[in-house]
């Protein structure tokens, strides 16, 4: 049976959502919900569904399985918590945008009340929802790169400084904005590939031309980070301050002992290169044949079916709640090692180690094995 689904924040995320949900067949579309009405009544036209202006409201009058919430507010998430936290009192489950929320207080007091609440509480952490995410996982878990030793990790807008305009708006106009908003996304695919950051420094910056107009937002980002399993790694992220060069938009690399990868445009290509095997002779600048995944796939935007539908997927499954892909849980340890990049910043590149995440407890439902 398809869970029912009420979506609220009918801005162009929250109609990315309600359109992934309504072509999903484990999702029945049933309410769309934004305070402003004619956003709201504009949505419900096109999906055939009931238009609410309140979220109380929406609870009140329909049976819902999932609240998605597709909210923004400063930086892109300081109007996450209230929505979630009065869906997951009405017994919701939810799937939050990302940010988790602009203020760590808050993402850590969501995940608790979604704990303890036993509700499933996802984050749209959709990069790694990838063909190529998982083909690179596979090798990582067949064991083809060996022992992890780094991981590169640069990604941004492409642009420049003839196509910069400012952006007048108290709620991105801010310094942080661009970590808040947008570091979840490589931090997510970091810690997916990698595990958990303990250490990590920062370095940000922005160009003459964003200073010339007033522009708060630090928008170059170096993060170096070192991983629980003594990995190190490096990301490099901009706003739209120029233009990428190899790798487009989105690429990670990951090297290990026995192999390297590395994701290009994050759904576009994968390449995977052997070690070479013992007593090849290889040339300064040769290399092993590589093995290449293109997808052929150039639009960013299919990530979202992917990741909604993974969301919908675990719910229908009762998969144990520290099972759930792409969890709270997930997305608060982004919104750490933000706020630890942010402190190491202000201290002027000083090391920051993250603080832990909540414990898992387990589900006393499931067999250990």
């Amino acid at each position: 049976m398809a869970l029912r689904v009420g979506v609220v924040g009918m801005g162009g995320i929250g109609d990315t959502h309600a359109a992934s949900h309504q072509e999903d067949s484990l999702a029945d579309l049933r309410a769309v919900c934004d305070v402003v009405p004619e956003r709201a009544d504009a949505a419900a036209e096109k999906y055939g569904v009931k238009a609410y202006y309140s979220l109380a409201e929406m609870l009140d009058a329909k049976e819902l399985d999932v609240v998605d919430v597709c909210t923004s507010g400063y930086e892109n998430g300081s109007w996450h918590f209230e929505p979630v936290m009065e869906a997951l009192t009405a017994g919701k489950n939810v799937l939050c945008e990302k940010p988790l929320s602009n203020d760590i207080e808050e993402a850590r007091e969501m995940v608790r009340f979604a704990a303890s609440q036993k509700l499933y509480l996802g984050c749209n952490l959709n990069h790694y929802f990838t063909p190529t995410a998982e083909r690179a996982r596979q090798y990582m878990d067949e064991g083809a790169l060996g022992e992890t030793l780094y991981l590169l990790f640069k990604m941004g807008f492409n642009g420049g400084e003839a196509g910069y305009s400012l952006n007048k708006s108290p709620r991105f106009n801010q310094p942080y904005a661009h970590m808040k908003a947008f570091l979840t996304h490589p931090l997510s695919v970091m810690r997916y590939f990698c595990g958990d950051i303990t250490h990590l420094q920062t370095f940000a910056t922005k160009p003459g031309f964003r200073k010339n107009q007033g522009d708060l937002l630090l928008s170059v980002n170096s993060v170096h980070v070192k991983f629980a399993n003594d990995t190190v790694g490096y990301l490099l992220s901009h706003r739209g301050d120029a233009v990428w060069g190899l790798g487009g938009w989105w690429s990670v690399e990951v090297a290990g002992s026995k192999g390297t990868f590395c994701i290009e445009n994050c759904v576009e290509r994968l390449t995977y290169w052997p070690v070479p095997k013992p007593g090849t002779q290889l040339g300064l600048g040769e290399e092993a044949q590589p093995e290449v995944l293109d997808t052929g796939i150039k639009d960013f935007g299919q990530t979202f079916p992917n990741r909604i539908h993974a969301f919908l997927e675990d719910v229908t499954n009762e998969v144990p709640f520290e099972h759930l892909r792409a969890s709270g849980r997930d997305a608060l340890a982004t919104l750490d090692y933000i706020f630890a990049a942010i402190e190491s910043y202000e201290s002027g590149g000083e090391l920051v180690r993250p603080h832990s995440l909540p414990s898992l407890h387990g589900d006393p439902r499931v067999e250990q094995i």
